[in-house]
């Protein structure tokens, strides 16, 4: 089989995976866009396609207040008898604040959301034994700090019944790798002994993938001694592929077994696109698994010259008062702005390819206040658009850059008619344009750094679409002739 790396392109990071059949199911972090935790289904591991979500309508978790990397981290999916759960955490101010599970027999939805009580820290995971025992893992503070690191993975029963912990809970292991914080951890039984991997080093340039093993999953673990099992952060800062870690593992029908992994692709150490989901190939020996046997790295094809999966359209913190047609966006009216917390009248797609432009049309706006525009959205510090307005009867066109939560117009025009606005990304660059219908043009560029996760902070990557703000009137506001086009993902183009 091919590799087509990433399979998911755009921020889908933290990927999960399991069988079902010949189906596999994917779910990744979404922290603050709604829908929540997106399920992505494949029968080749290379092709995917989007089939739901886990958290919409009555199973969506209110997130005003939330910053945009906050919110829904690290999901596990896993299949039971006849049974999909998926857990997760619920994480504000980068601390976990609360853990669910969510349930359902139809990967596609609907599900089922139930809390966790007492469930510590993040990144939880479920294993089902042989027997049908359901074990619950996670990462959390370590008790004892001074003596093994700053984290620990920890482990107990949870009766599936009433979604509840029981029995003892152990501090099982505290990672391979020194004084290192310890998270996302996976329990898999192979050859008669439990296996936990787990990721180490940070989400950042140092992260890896470490192993232990055990003859229970209450422990004693042992670590694996070829720990880090995979990372880049000794290929250098001109590896292609950076910051790899938080995997999962499925076998195939025929019984190989195949990772998943988070990595970013940066372009001159700085990456806008998110940290995405890549397919690493294994085996499992008597030692344990090795990931990317013979390579030790993770492979990247050939640039595509198109993102394979059909763009979502996410919103911020909850379900806005939208339509979306093919090539027409109707969005109500709201008062916020991309740097507020509530949720702000916006939809945006990932951007999944360094190359792409999005397009849309707005005719001039007529309510007193209204503002139309297309954002680049990085997070509440750091986005760019362009804004159309109404000033004393005339369109002004505005292109803002909101940069360590400042706001600065870096161009400025009034344009005649109806506007076409458009921002065009290259590797190295974000072009924000408009033109009026006399030909009147604004326009701006800035580097890519400006947008990157290294600037900005966070965990997620840049959402491109449009926005509706500065009046609460009942009239929604048109965008037409809607686009989004990817092209290549050249690092040079």
């Amino acid at each position: 089989m091919g590799l087509s790396n990433p399979i998911l392109r755009g921020v889908h990071p933290d990927p999960s995976i399991c069988r079902v059949g010949d189906a596999y199911y994917l779910a990744t972090s979404s922290f603050a866009m709604h829908p929540g935790i997106p399920i992505h289904r494949s029968r080749d591991l290379s092709t995917w396609e989007l089939i739901g979500h886990v958290l919409t309508g009555d199973s969506w978790i209110p997130l005003e207040g939330f910053d945009s990397s906050d919110g829904v981290w690290a999901p596990t999916i896993r299949h039971h008898d006849g049974v999909f759960y998926v857990v997760f955490t619920l994480a504000h101010g980068r601390t976990g604040a609360s853990t669910y599970v969510c349930t359902a027999t139809d990967p596609a939805g609907p599900w089922t959301r139930d809390a966790i009580t007492g469930a510590e820290g993040i990144d939880p995971s479920l294993f089902f034994d042989d027997d049908g025992t359901c074990w619950f893992s996670a990462a959390r503070d370590a008790v004892d700090p001074g003596a093994y690191g700053p984290g620990e993975i920890w482990v107990q029963q949870f009766d599936l019944a009433t979604s509840a912990l029981v029995g003892p809970r152990r501090a099982v292991w505290h990672g391979a790798l020194a004084r290192t914080w310890v998270e996302a951890p996976h329990i898999y039984k192979a050859n008669g002994e439990y296996h936990l991997i787990a990721a180490e080093g940070g989400t950042e340039y140092n992260h890896s993938i470490t192993a232990a093993r055990a003859p229970h999953p209450l422990g004693p673990y042992t670590t694996d001694p070829r720990s880090p099992l995979l990372t880049h952060r000794h290929l250098g800062r001109d590896s292609p592929i950076q910051n790899v870690g938080h995997g999962d593992v499925v076998w195939s029908p025929e019984g190989t077994p195949w990772g998943v992994a988070l990595g970013v692709r940066p372009v001159d150490g700085h990456h806008t696109l998110g940290r995405e989901t890549f397919l690493v190939p294994m085996s499992w020996d008597g030692d344990g698994p090795v990931f990317a046997p013979g390579e030790g790295a993770i492979v990247m094809d050939a640039d595509d010259d198109v993102d394979p999966i059909e763009p979502a359209w996410v919103a911020l913190r909850g379900p806005v008062d939208a339509r979306v047609d093919a090539g027409e966006i109707i969005l109500g009216a709201s008062p916020l702005t991309l740097a507020q917390t509530g949720t702000p009248s916006f939809l945006g797609v990932r951007q999944t390819m360094r190359t792409s432009t999005f397009e849309a049309t707005v005719d001039p706006p007529t309510v007193e206040g209204q503002r139309l525009g297309i954002f680049a959205f990085q997070n509440e510090k750091y986005h760019v658009g362009v804004v159309a307005m109404g000033r004393d009867g005339d369109t002004v066109v505005q292109i803002i850059a909101v940069s360590a939560g400042t706001e600065t117009v870096l161009d400025e025009g009034t344009l005649a008619g109806s506007v076409r606005m458009r921002i065009t990304t290259a590797p190295t660059t974000y072009l924000f344009e408009a033109t009026g219908g006399g030909g009147e043009r604004v326009s701006a560029s800035i580097p890519h750094t400006a947008l990157s996760t290294e600037t900005g902070g966070g965990f997620v990557g840049v959402l491109i679409g449009p926005w509706h703000g500065g009046t609460t009137g009942d009239d929604p506001a048109v965008f037409s002739d809607v686009s989004y086009r990817s092209g290549t993902d050249d690092a040079n183009a």
